[in-house]
Protein backbone atom coordinates (compact mmCIF):
# COMPACT_ATOMS: atom_id res chain seq x y z
CA UNK A 1 0.00 0.00 0.00
CA UNK A 2 1.58 3.65 -0.58
CA UNK A 3 0.34 5.95 2.05
CA UNK A 4 0.85 9.74 2.41
CA UNK A 5 1.72 10.88 6.09
CA UNK A 6 0.59 14.97 6.19
CA UNK A 7 2.05 15.82 9.39
CA UNK A 8 4.39 18.59 10.53
CA UNK A 9 6.16 17.38 13.74
CA UNK A 10 9.21 16.13 11.12
CA UNK A 11 10.26 13.67 14.10
CA UNK A 12 6.90 12.00 14.01
CA UNK A 13 6.38 12.22 10.87
CA UNK A 14 9.53 10.08 9.94
CA UNK A 15 9.27 7.81 13.06
CA UNK A 16 5.72 6.86 11.05
CA UNK A 17 7.10 6.39 7.75
CA UNK A 18 9.70 3.89 9.20
CA UNK A 19 6.87 2.42 10.68
CA UNK A 20 4.99 2.01 8.03
CA UNK A 21 8.28 1.03 6.10
CA UNK A 22 8.61 -1.89 8.67
CA UNK A 23 5.07 -3.62 7.73
CA UNK A 24 6.04 -3.13 3.59
CA UNK A 25 4.16 -0.27 3.17
CA UNK A 26 5.11 2.69 0.70
CA UNK A 27 5.51 6.36 2.59
CA UNK A 28 5.62 9.92 1.80
CA UNK A 29 4.98 13.04 3.77
CA UNK A 30 4.16 16.16 3.22
CA UNK A 31 4.31 18.84 6.09
CA UNK A 32 1.98 21.28 5.44
CA UNK A 33 -1.77 21.11 4.40
CA UNK A 34 -1.24 22.94 1.00
CA UNK A 35 1.50 20.13 -0.53
CA UNK A 36 -0.61 17.15 1.57
CA UNK A 37 -4.12 18.33 -0.24
CA UNK A 38 -1.67 18.62 -3.59
CA UNK A 39 -0.85 15.62 -3.06
CA UNK A 40 -3.44 13.52 -1.79
CA UNK A 41 -5.38 14.54 -4.86
CA UNK A 42 -3.30 12.96 -6.78
CA UNK A 43 -5.04 9.77 -6.48
CA UNK A 44 -2.21 7.34 -5.83
CA UNK A 45 -2.54 6.65 -2.14
CA UNK A 46 -4.39 4.15 -0.77
CA UNK A 47 -4.56 6.00 2.22
CA UNK A 48 -3.65 9.94 3.96
CA UNK A 49 -2.57 9.83 7.88
CA UNK A 50 -3.43 13.23 8.56
CA UNK A 51 -2.67 15.62 11.44
CA UNK A 52 -5.17 18.48 12.65
CA UNK A 53 -3.12 21.35 13.04
CA UNK A 54 -0.71 22.11 10.08
CA UNK A 55 0.34 25.38 8.66
CA UNK A 56 -0.98 27.19 5.57
CA UNK A 57 -3.77 24.86 5.83
CA UNK A 58 -5.16 22.84 8.80
CA UNK A 59 -6.21 19.03 8.88
CA UNK A 60 -9.70 20.21 8.35
CA UNK A 61 -9.24 22.30 5.13
CA UNK A 62 -7.60 19.16 3.90
CA UNK A 63 -10.28 16.52 4.04
CA UNK A 64 -13.09 19.09 3.02
CA UNK A 65 -10.70 19.73 -0.23
CA UNK A 66 -10.31 15.90 -0.38
CA UNK A 67 -14.19 15.23 -0.43
CA UNK A 68 -15.01 18.24 -2.43
CA UNK A 69 -13.20 16.85 -4.90
CA UNK A 70 -14.73 14.00 -4.82
CA UNK A 71 -11.79 11.99 -3.57
CA UNK A 72 -12.43 8.89 -1.29
CA UNK A 73 -9.44 7.96 -0.08
CA UNK A 74 -9.63 6.47 3.57
CA UNK A 75 -8.25 9.11 6.17
CA UNK A 76 -7.19 8.56 9.55
CA UNK A 77 -6.93 11.88 11.36
CA UNK A 78 -3.84 12.17 13.86
CA UNK A 79 -4.54 15.19 16.75
CA UNK A 80 -2.98 16.43 20.17
CA UNK A 81 -6.77 17.79 20.47
CA UNK A 82 -8.96 15.29 22.48
CA UNK A 83 -12.24 17.78 22.82
CA UNK A 84 -15.50 15.63 21.55
CA UNK A 85 -16.07 18.91 19.12
CA UNK A 86 -13.34 18.36 17.17
CA UNK A 87 -13.32 14.90 16.68
CA UNK A 88 -16.72 15.14 15.39
CA UNK A 89 -15.66 17.85 12.80
CA UNK A 90 -13.25 15.83 11.40
CA UNK A 91 -15.58 12.94 11.07
CA UNK A 92 -18.49 14.92 9.61
CA UNK A 93 -16.31 16.48 7.09
CA UNK A 94 -15.29 12.86 6.11
CA UNK A 95 -12.70 11.64 8.23
CA UNK A 96 -12.68 7.26 8.36
CA UNK A 97 -10.95 7.53 11.70
CA UNK A 98 -9.67 9.86 14.59
CA UNK A 99 -6.77 8.97 16.86
CA UNK A 100 -5.18 11.22 19.98
CA UNK A 101 -1.68 12.02 20.00
CA UNK A 102 -0.06 10.07 22.11
CA UNK A 103 -0.48 6.79 20.86
CA UNK A 104 1.11 3.47 20.64
CA UNK A 105 2.70 1.96 17.25
CA UNK A 106 0.07 -1.11 17.99
CA UNK A 107 -2.82 1.11 17.96
CA UNK A 108 -1.76 3.22 15.17
CA UNK A 109 -1.52 0.22 12.59
CA UNK A 110 -4.76 -0.99 14.14
CA UNK A 111 -6.68 2.29 12.94
CA UNK A 112 -4.64 1.97 9.88
CA UNK A 113 -5.94 -1.44 9.02
CA UNK A 114 -9.77 -0.68 10.39
CA UNK A 115 -10.18 2.34 7.27
CA UNK A 116 -8.18 0.32 4.93
CA UNK A 117 -11.66 -2.26 5.42
CA UNK A 118 -13.99 1.21 5.26
CA UNK A 119 -15.69 0.14 2.52
CA UNK A 120 -15.85 -3.60 3.43
CA UNK A 121 -12.24 -3.83 0.71
CA UNK A 122 -10.80 -6.31 3.18
CA UNK A 123 -7.12 -6.36 2.48
CA UNK A 124 -6.10 -10.07 2.60
CA UNK A 125 -2.97 -11.14 4.36
CA UNK A 126 -2.25 -13.11 1.37
CA UNK A 127 -3.00 -12.93 -2.67
CA UNK A 128 -3.40 -15.96 -4.63
CA UNK A 129 -2.32 -16.49 -8.30
CA UNK A 130 -2.43 -19.68 -9.88
CA UNK A 131 0.54 -21.24 -8.23
CA UNK A 132 1.83 -18.10 -6.54
CA UNK A 133 1.06 -16.99 -3.30
CA UNK A 134 2.30 -13.58 -2.16
CA UNK A 135 2.15 -12.93 1.99
CA UNK A 136 1.70 -9.16 2.38
CA UNK A 137 2.90 -9.41 6.09
CA UNK A 138 5.99 -11.10 5.57
CA UNK A 139 7.12 -9.92 1.70
CA UNK A 140 7.30 -13.71 0.73
CA UNK A 141 6.39 -15.04 -2.33
CA UNK A 142 6.37 -18.66 -2.42
CA UNK A 143 5.54 -21.84 -5.39
CA UNK A 144 5.23 -25.23 -3.93
CA UNK A 145 7.54 -24.27 -1.21
CA UNK A 146 10.16 -22.80 -2.60
CA UNK A 147 10.35 -18.93 -1.23
CA UNK A 148 11.57 -15.60 -2.20
CA UNK A 149 11.25 -12.33 -0.02
CA UNK A 150 10.73 -9.50 -2.41
CA UNK A 151 11.94 -5.53 -1.75
CA UNK A 152 9.15 -2.54 -0.85
CA UNK A 153 8.52 -1.80 -4.43
CA UNK A 154 8.80 -5.47 -5.38
CA UNK A 155 6.30 -6.64 -3.60
CA UNK A 156 3.75 -3.28 -3.83
CA UNK A 157 4.63 -4.05 -7.73
CA UNK A 158 3.20 -7.22 -7.71
CA UNK A 159 0.64 -7.11 -5.24
CA UNK A 160 -0.90 -4.58 -8.01
CA UNK A 161 -0.26 -7.01 -10.95
CA UNK A 162 -2.35 -9.95 -8.43
CA UNK A 163 -4.93 -7.69 -7.45
CA UNK A 164 -5.83 -7.24 -10.90
CA UNK A 165 -5.69 -10.77 -12.01
CA UNK A 166 -4.77 -11.05 -16.21
CA UNK A 167 -5.96 -7.70 -16.94
CA UNK A 168 -3.43 -5.38 -17.94
CA UNK A 169 -1.80 -2.29 -16.05
CA UNK A 170 -0.75 0.57 -17.48
CA UNK A 171 2.94 1.27 -16.78
CA UNK A 172 1.68 5.23 -15.92
CA UNK A 173 -0.65 3.52 -13.31
CA UNK A 174 2.53 1.43 -11.51
CA UNK A 175 5.33 3.96 -12.01
CA UNK A 176 2.85 5.98 -10.19
CA UNK A 177 1.49 3.80 -7.25
CA UNK A 178 4.86 2.72 -6.56
CA UNK A 179 7.10 5.99 -7.29
CA UNK A 180 4.97 8.42 -6.89
CA UNK A 181 4.61 12.33 -8.76
CA UNK A 182 7.87 13.65 -7.29
CA UNK A 183 10.09 10.51 -7.98
CA UNK A 184 13.35 11.37 -9.56
CA UNK A 185 13.23 7.69 -10.73
CA UNK A 186 14.57 7.14 -14.39
CA UNK A 187 11.91 6.50 -16.90
CA UNK A 188 12.79 2.82 -17.69
CA UNK A 189 12.48 2.14 -13.56
CA UNK A 190 8.78 0.13 -14.02
CA UNK A 191 11.57 -2.08 -16.94
CA UNK A 192 13.97 -2.92 -14.03
CA UNK A 193 11.83 -4.00 -11.52
CA UNK A 194 9.72 -6.24 -13.49
CA UNK A 195 13.49 -7.83 -14.40
CA UNK A 196 13.98 -8.20 -11.04
CA UNK A 197 10.37 -9.73 -10.36
CA UNK A 198 10.96 -12.01 -13.58
CA UNK A 199 14.50 -13.32 -11.82
CA UNK A 200 12.13 -14.44 -8.36
CA UNK A 201 9.45 -16.20 -10.60
CA UNK A 202 12.25 -17.91 -12.13
CA UNK A 203 13.99 -18.72 -8.83
CA UNK A 204 11.35 -20.21 -7.18
CA UNK A 205 10.21 -22.23 -10.42
CA UNK A 206 6.76 -20.64 -11.11
CA UNK A 207 4.71 -21.10 -14.17
CA UNK A 208 3.46 -17.14 -13.61
CA UNK A 209 5.06 -15.16 -16.27
CA UNK A 210 4.91 -11.58 -16.41
CA UNK A 211 4.31 -10.36 -20.02
CA UNK A 212 4.04 -6.92 -21.66
CA UNK A 213 2.35 -5.28 -24.11
CA UNK A 214 3.91 -2.05 -25.74
CA UNK A 215 1.51 1.24 -25.23
CA UNK A 216 -0.65 -1.39 -22.73
CA UNK A 217 1.21 -2.29 -19.97
CA UNK A 218 2.64 -5.26 -17.53
CA UNK A 219 -0.03 -8.74 -16.52
CA UNK A 220 0.56 -11.93 -15.21
CA UNK A 221 -0.21 -14.99 -17.36
CA UNK A 222 0.11 -18.81 -16.09
CA UNK A 223 1.28 -21.37 -18.58
CA UNK A 224 -0.32 -24.58 -18.59
CA UNK A 225 1.60 -26.42 -19.71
Amino acid sequence: MRILIVEDEVRLARTLKDLLEQHNHIADMSFDGESGLDNALSGIYDAVILDVMLPKLDGFGVIKGMREAGLQTPVLMLTARSELENKVKGLDLGADYYLTKPFEAAEFLACLRAILRRRGEIQPDELKFADLTLNINSAELSCEGRRVRLRAKELELLRILMENGNKFVPKETLQLKVWGYDSEAEGNVVEVYMSFLRRKLSHIKSKVKITSSRMIGYRLEADND
